[in-house]
């Protein structure tokens, strides 16, 4: 009697194209490399103190409609013209969505929204969209969250962040020794800095792993370790973007002997999952850096065309999230302003 052993538990299996194919079919031209470049560059100067603006990661909790999310881009292009002596703007460009259970994981895994999960639609659409956003002259940010789907985008992808849920995980943090951009790491959910701070230590060294190459075969890889990984607080059960917190948090870093530069998230734990509360998270911030606080390096904000969220229907209202609620446009330019003059405030006590 034969036993089956083997994928007892897979229920379907459809290709998708390999990274390479995409990367050939979608490539970027020079203009879109330069701005990739110099935006991890920019990045990386401010990270290491060689550049005193703030960076700022603002955009939609997670993309579903490419339309908007062009809109989107076009008025923040024009906000990163306005702020650029003192704010480096990269719009927030989510397509992976960690879930604590279930529920809509993001455009590349289910593009259409009715979990009929056309990933190899997802991973095009996500690359179309990236080069969109790069040729209006904006860079843009992400989450990494699969080990493969990266392949299909980093080359467009200036900054990216290690969730709170993935913090911990091995896997993460090899694939953050080896990406060619910044990485922010957040703290655990509990709002614990730990996973964060070991995650920012192991991202720091060389790594070997099994992986798999834009041809879609699997290697043994070695990374070089990422000096630009940082930490990123999103609060947990209680926020952490306070003076104290931050405080404490640089006691952390030093201990630790990591990067000290400080990103705050203004949405998760640190609005309570309360949209409208990020103004105030922002106000806190911006008065910290006019207070002198030149450790506060980033700040990330969910923001969309319309305020607040929806729930997934037939008929999606245009420019509003379907995950988490996002402050609306006019509110985010209000958060912008307020960055750019605490920037110009702090530099003009020296």
């Amino acid at each position: 009697m034969n036993y089956s052993t083997d994928n007892t538990r897979i229920i379907d299996r459809r290709k998708v194209p390999a990274p390479y194919e995409l990367v050939n079919k979608f490539p970027i031209n020079d203009e879109i490399s330069k701005l990739v470049y110099g935006t991890r560059n920019e990045i990386s100067q401010i990270l290491h103190g060689k550049d005193d603006r703030l960076f700022i990661v603002v955009g939609p909790c997670s993309i579903h409609d490419p339309l908007s999310a062009v809109e989107y881009a076009e008025r923040l292009a024009d906000a990163n013209k306005k702020f650029n002596e003192n704010l480096l703007i990269i719009m927030r460009v989510y397509f992976e969505k960690p879930r604590t259970t279930v529920g809509w994981k993001g455009l590349i895994n289910d593009p259409d929204i009715n979990e009929t999960f056309d990933i190899a639609k997802g991973v095009e659409i996500a690359r179309k969209l990236l080069i969109d956003i790069a040729s209006i002259g904006l860079p843009a940010g992400t989450e990494f969250l699969d080990p493969i789907s990266p392949q299909y985008v980093t080359d467009i992808i200036s900054w990216g962040a290690i969730g709170a849920r993935t913090a911990e995980s091995q896997i993460h943090r090899e694939l953050a020794s080896g990406l060619s951009c910044p990485i922010g790491i957040k703290n655990g959910t509990t709002g614990g800095l730990k996973a964060a701070i070991d995650g920012i230590q192991a991202a720091n060294h060389s790594h070997v792993f099994l992986g798999a190459t834009k041809e879609a075969d699997i290697a043994m890889l070695k990374t070089a370790g990422n000096n630009d990984a940082h930490i990123i607080l999103r609060g947990g059960k209680e926020p952490n973007y306070d003076k104290e917190s931050v405080e404490n948090t640089l006691i952390a870093l030093r201990e630790a002997e990591v990067n000290e530069s400080i990103m705050i998230d203004a949405s998760h734990g640190n609005s309570q999952k309360k949209f409208k509360q990020q103004i105030p998270v922002v106000q806190s911030i911006a008065d910290q850096i006019i207070s002198g606080n030149s450790y506060i390096k980033g700040v990330m904000i969910e923001s969309h065309l319309n305020e607040g969220n929806q729930k997934i229907s037939d008929k999606l209202k245009y420019g509003q999230s379907i995950t988490d609620a996002c402050m609306g446009w006019d509110d985010t330019l209000s958060c912008l302003d307020q960055l750019n003059l605490a920037v110009e405030k702090r530099r003009s006590k020296k």
